[in-house]
């Protein structure tokens, strides 16, 4: 038998690599999956008093809500996206939402004002996304007395201190594209248009963009080598 041609050797090695590369962004993601408490490292996090605003604020993991608090924040995501979603081809439906809010990996960042009540949350998790170790971020949603406070973006710095401390590569979201409040909310907050939203003859036909926020300590990130497929799970259930 022949020696292993250079090409052979370099693509066996690069498959090699890759699988490495795998390998090593599922155990940040499982590692991040473990800590119990994701605001433990993020004490000076715990409270926002500013614009007559003041809430603490909690990580809490989906297992940990009580029924009451799941509906509590079914309705304040009810209250400011049903007309949104109704006006697109998604629909509203309670189910399908309180389904996708409850699944295991959801994770939460909790705001309640003086009387422990729920004000403002953020549904996120730890996961592979296009083989990417990313924070999701599946919602932000803040009670109308609460927006425009500021603490919208205190939270989004706070998931970003939390992706970003456990070396994720991205901050990853999806918005409708109609949802001009949110479009210029996050685009203020320092997110672009998501490398998997190259091709825009897949993503011209959606209702909702790909936005992400980079991690500026992380410099291995491909941003050329983008596989062309269809949505995500995650892309095609929530939006903000």
């Amino acid at each position: 038998m022949g020696r292993e041609s250079e090409k052979a050797r370099q693509r066996k090695m690069a498959r090699r690599a890759e699988k490495e590369r795998l390998a090593a962004s599922g155990s940040l993601v499982k590692l991040a999956n473990s800590v119990p408490d994701l605001m433990a490292e993020l004490a000076a996090f715990r409270r926002y008093d500013r614009r007559g605003v003041s809430v603490a604020l909690e990580h809490r993991n989906v297992g940990d809500l009580s029924d009451a608090e799941l509906d509590a924040m079914l309705t304040i995501c009810r209250d400011n996206m049903r007309a949104l979603y109704n006006s697109c081809e998604w629909g509203w439906n309670d189910k399908e939402k309180r389904g996708e809010m409850t699944e295991s990996m959801a994770k939460y960042l909790v705001a309640r004002d003086g009387d422990s009540k729920i004000v403002a949350f953020c549904h996120f998790r730890f996961d592979l996304d296009y083989d990417d170790e990313v924070v999701y971020c599946y919602e932000i949603q803040l009670t109308k007395p609460y927006q425009r406070s500021g603490l919208g973006k205190f939270m989004m710095s706070i998931l970003e201190l939390m992706a970003f401390k456990k070396q994720m590569l991205y901050v990853r979201l999806t918005v409708l594209k109609h949802n001009d409040v949110a479009n210029n909310f996050f685009k203020s907050c320092g997110y672009v248009r998501d490398k998997t939203c190259l091709d825009d003859t897949i993503y011209q036909t959606y209702c909702y963009e790909i936005l992400s926020k980079k991690n500026p300590r992380r410099e291995d990130v491909n941003v050329g080598n983008v596989p062309q497929i269809s949505a995500s799970k995650s892309q095609q259930q929530s939006c903000t």
